[in-house]
């Protein structure tokens, strides 16, 4: 089996814009050691079931980043990262002691899904750190932003990304799974 079957809440992590990152009013999910069986084939497997199809593997990446075209799912495959979300290297003096960005510890089995908007980026890695990428079906191919756009630009990016839909489905746990409640519902209080 590859992901348990008890539907464990992901954590929520709220990441606030910056004068150089959009972030996301809607959290991003992390489902620790969702996968009990690691294989690369399993997770791809068990994810692409459910209406998300991989895009691309990686290792380590250290160059913050985000998309405004599509949200995005991470799997780890093997190895384990302090993975940074939210930040620019040009957003001085900020950092989660001030509420902007935040530092997560992943590890192999872990999944997290990234808004779109959300900036991240590798910190630091080992055991050949390895995730895998996964986009909900139809999506538009993501875009490359590198978190250097001036403050007007940013607030232009902010409004693409808020124009994603919500995914019909989570990418771990499929329709239903916490992810099109969660982020629906956090629409919906936004107003």
């Amino acid at each position: 089996m590859a992901a348990s079957e008890d539907t464990r809440a992901p954590q929520l992590l709220f990441v606030n814009p910056t004068p150089h990152v959009p972030n996301s009013h809607l959290p991003v999910l992390f489902y620790r050691s969702v996968f009990e069986n690691v294989n690369e084939e399993a997770i791809r497997t068990a994810i692409e079931k459910h209406g998300w199809m991989k895009g691309g593997q990686w290792g380590t990446y250290k160059v913050p980043h985000f998309h405004t075209t599509t949200h995005e799912c991470y799997a780890v495959l093997k190895g384990k990262c302090s993975y940074g979300l939210g930040r620019s290297p040009l957003d001085q003096g900020q950092g989660e002691d001030k509420g902007t960005g935040k530092v997560i510890q992943i590890t192999q089995g872990d999944v997290f899904v990234l808004p779109a908007g959300v900036s991240h980026a590798a910190i630091e890695s080992e055991d050949e750190f390895e995730y895998a990428g996964f986009y909900p079906e139809g999506s538009v191919e993501y875009d490359m932003n590198f978190c250097e756009g001036s403050p007007g630009e940013t607030e232009k990016k902010a409004a693409n990304s808020a124009k994603v839909p919500v995914p019909k489905t989570d990418p771990v746990y499929g329709e239903s799974g916490p992810l099109p409640g969660i982020w629906s519902e956090v629409d919906r209080n936004r107003g």
